[in-house]
């Protein structure tokens, strides 16, 4: 079942393209997968990733609704609800 975050979820337009912003603004390129927060279109990196930036934005924003921005895939993740749709 899909929550009402990941419904209502838009997808803006990305911040960038080149990568994991924070990533970036560290000269650092060691990010695994890419997310966009479907509030605002920050692109941070996955858990998997060494620095976690998609959770850090959310836990410094409050943003909850995250998509994958890895070519192929459509899938969609809520922080709050701890829902993928």
């Amino acid at each position: 079942m899909t929550c009402d975050d990941i419904t209502l979820a838009e997808s803006p337009e990305p911040q960038t393209t080149e990568g994991c912003q924070d990533c970036l603004a560290a000269g650092e390129h060691d990010w695994v997968h890419l997310r966009l927060c479907e509030s605002c279109g920050h692109i941070g990196c996955c858990d998997s990733s060494p620095n976690r930036h998609a959770t850090a934005h959310f836990k410094e924003t409050g943003h909850p609704v995250i998509k994958s921005f890895q070519p192929g895939e459509n899938w969609k993740w809520c922080f709050v609800h701890e829902t993928l749709g």
